[in-house]
């Protein structure tokens, strides 16, 4: 299906002494913006996250894809793999987004919701316990147990995405989905492995991403001002 909206803009967004990169694009008549936490080693111009971002602006979702991390951190990440278990910093970078987002008058009146991957994920859990305009959260192939103690705090509806064959993570999203006081559903996607690389699985991810943000992604009746907790 064609989609009616403007080209993407290139964003810089601040976060603290940083400037993050990120691909803003909305459809008309857009009634939310999603924003992308990415998992390790993957960005802005992530593969699979460009391709779910393109579904939900066919279902009327505006999407913003950001790196968490500079280009220097992802070099550095890149050998040491410590930053991206570095949830409180990707939670930080997350919150910085969303005020971003809040306001961007391009953006003024559009409800607020994530899409978290791996360990990006645990980050839109996090922020979406400190930050109450958020009102749902999907997590694909994601860590939410690494959110730790925000779990029981997290208030956005929550859908946590697994592939029926990646045993480690279903457990512990299992685990994590026990914790959550919200409402929340764990959707297995049969035969699909972490990255869900098996024919349809990609899709079958974003079709269900799309239901639920249409579902859970409101504008709250009276949503307090955000929680300033960026770095």
């Amino acid at each position: 299906m064609a989609v009616s909206s403007t080209p993407p803009d290139a964003v810089l967004i601040q976060a603290g002494t940083v400037e993050l990169q990120g691909l803003l694009r909305k459809p008309r008549g857009a009634s939310a913006v999603v924003l992308f936490a990415h998992g390790s080693g993957s960005g802005r111009l992530s593969p699979r996250n460009s391709f779910v971002a393109e579904r939900l602006r066919e279902a009327g979702l505006c999407t913003l894809l950001f790196d968490l991390l500079t280009e220097e951190e992802e070099q550095l990440d890149a050998l040491t793999a410590e930053l991206r278990f570095n949830i409180s910093l990707l939670t930080a970078r997350l919150a910085a987004a969303s005020e971003w987002a809040l306001r961007t008058p391009q953006l003024r009146g559009l409800a607020l919701a994530y899409f978290g991957a791996s360990t990006g994920a645990a980050a839109a859990l996090a922020a979406a316990a400190e930050i109450p305009q958020v009102t749902a959260v999907v997590s694909r192939g994601g860590r939410p147990d690494l959110a730790g103690p925000a779990l029981p705090r997290v208030r956005a509806a929550t859908l946590l995405i697994v592939g029926g064959d990646d045993p480690q993570v279903l457990a512990l999203n299992q685990q994590a989905i026990g914790k959550l006081r919200c409402e929340a559903q764990l959707a297995v996607v049969p035969g699909a492995t972490h990255l869900f690389v098996e024919p349809g699985a990609l899709e079958r991810v974003a079709s269900l991403a799309a239901a639920w943000f249409a579902r859970h992604a409101r504008v709250p009746e009276s949503a307090p001002p955000t929680r300033r907790g960026a770095e």
